[in-house]
């Protein structure tokens, strides 16, 4: 079983700054996806930012320039540096690592780490 770590999240000022990190518990293949995730309406999750395997990053347009997603394959941990906080940006962080094939095939979630961003 995968498990997922996040680390980082708390209570911050609009304009602040902080850094959230997801450790996987396996070592990450040359295939999956990996990011951050907010709950949704109902059961969806918004998309923050994913890295794949070759490094190919995505982020939602409202983080777009403010947030940077980047990884440690060493560590098998992702990275989300989030700058400029508004208080639109509070609430749970999820982090998701999907990988399509192999041994470790699956789609797997983190129990989330809290980002509160206020004055």
């Amino acid at each position: 079983q995968v498990q997922l770590v996040e680390s980082g999240g708390g209570s911050v000022q609009p304009g602040g700054s902080l850094r959230l990190s997801c450790a996987a518990s396996v070592s990450l293949p040359d295939a999956y996806l990996m990011g951050w995730y907010r709950p949704g309406p109902g059961d969806q999750r918004e998309l923050i930012a994913t890295v794949n395997g070759p490094g190919i990053s995505h982020y939602a347009d409202r983080v777009k320039g403010r947030f940077t997603i980047s990884r440690d394959s060493a560590k098998n941990t992702v990275y989300l540096q989030m700058n400029s906080l508004r208080p639109s940006d509070t609430g749970a962080y999820l982090c998701n690592l999907k990988v399509p094939h192999g041994p470790v095939r699956g789609d797997y979630w983190g129990q989330g780490t809290q980002v509160t961003v206020s004055s």
